[in-house]
């Protein structure tokens, strides 16, 4: 008797610990409601990466998502770490993307501020960006850009698209229509390129994440 209430116990306890496991492995990879719930997974996955590289990838995520919790020191900070990790690593297919988002960040921040001039300044470095797999086939985010647009600087923004299009295998055929409207006065559509690089955490696989 006293065995088999041992082993009840012991099943019990067991169950327990892989219910408890079960519930943080689905909280990890459950997709996050908000910019700072991303930001927290986002963090804890830097604090238990080692890898230098993916620790590279991650910062190219979080860095931006900080920005969008409303983290201005975060952002900040991250996308300083970002661009010190692309400096070591200029021949990573991740190189490109990590300029490119690093100063869209720091140009953002700087407009929130009123600093104007350091957003133009940052827009341009954006667009000096060597290019990646991913800004190669997608193109440059341009929510920087349309916020220029809106304070009636479109000439910085039509040297931005001049740079894009040295690295965006674009169908030309967008920033040529882009271009079109800005010197008609008018600010485009810019749709999915106002997410991309910046909104990562939206369409993120969470999943896959953690492997």
């Amino acid at each position: 008797m006293k065995s088999f209430q041992n082993l009840t116990l012991v099943c019990f306890i067991l169950s327990t610990s892989l219910s408890a496991t079960a519930q943080q492995a689905a909280a990890t990879t459950e997709a996050p409601r908000s910019a700072l719930e991303a930001l927290a997974k986002y963090e804890q996955l830097l604090i238990t990466t080692s890898d230098q590289e993916k620790r590279f990838y991650l910062t190219t995520k979080v860095a931006p998502t900080a920005l969008a919790a409303g983290e201005t020191a975060k952002a900040t900070s991250y996308s300083l770490l970002l661009l010190q990790q692309a400096a070591g690593m200029p021949n990573d297919w991740n190189y490109g993307n990590a300029i490119h988002v690093a100063h869209l960040v720091f140009g953002e921040i700087a407009l929130s501020k009123g600093d104007l001039s350091e957003a133009k300044i940052r827009l341009l470095k954006a667009g000096e960006t060597t290019g990646s797999p991913q800004l190669n086939t997608f193109g440059p985010n341009m929510r920087l850009a349309q916020q220029l647009l809106e304070k009636g600087e479109r000439e910085v923004v039509l040297q931005y698209f001049e740079l894009c299009a040295k690295f965006w295998e674009d169908q030309g055929a967008l920033l040529k229509r882009w271009k079109a409207l800005v010197l008609e006065g008018s600010i485009p559509e810019f749709r999915a390129n106002l997410a991309y690089g910046l909104e990562v955490w939206r369409y993120e696989n969470w999943g896959k994440l953690q492997e």
